[in-house]
């Protein structure tokens, strides 16, 4: 039965937040299995279009404004894009979230940008905790390592 370990904040707009998960034999991989996303304000005259990211290896460029996904980088593994608008009973919240089903070792970055240009997001991850043979333990970390490399 392997383990889920829960990961909740709130992240600022236009931030990079780390979670630490390596170990130092990086026999302890993790999957994600949930990812959530909710406003930090919720009133009436809030407008939110925020969009976050959770990477694989550390990220160092602050996330642009109109930051969008790209699917095609093999850094990624989720992404989740929350909208609320003022007017509520006219358009509703939504929220679309796609991750991976990659098994990584190492710690992740979450990057976050809001369209208003201030309002944080809270956050909720769920990661399955795997013990790694050293096999898949050289395979998730020899795949950080080059992703690393290549950036």
């Amino acid at each position: 039965m392997s383990k889920i370990k829960s990961f909740r904040g709130q992240i600022a707009d236009r931030a990079l937040e780390t979670i630490a998960l390596h170990t130092n034999d990086g026999s302890t991989g993790y999957r994600i299995v949930k990812f959530l996303l909710f406003p930090a304000g919720a009133t009436s005259a809030f407008n939110y279009e925020s969009f976050v990211s959770i990477f694989k290896i550390p990220q160092t460029d602050t996330p642009p404004a109109d930051a969008t996904p790209d699917f095609a980088d093999q850094t990624l593994l989720a992404c989740g894009y929350y909208t609320q608008s003022a007017s509520g009973s006219a358009n509703p919240e939504d929220m679309n979230i796609i991750f991976d089903n990659e098994i990584f070792n190492q710690d992740i970055t979450l990057s976050h940008s809001n369209s208003d240009g201030a309002s944080a997001i809270n956050y909720y991850i769920e990661l399955e905790q795997i013990k790694l043979d050293l096999n898949e333990n050289t395979v998730a970390t020899l795949k950080d390592i080059r992703n690393i490399k290549s950036q």
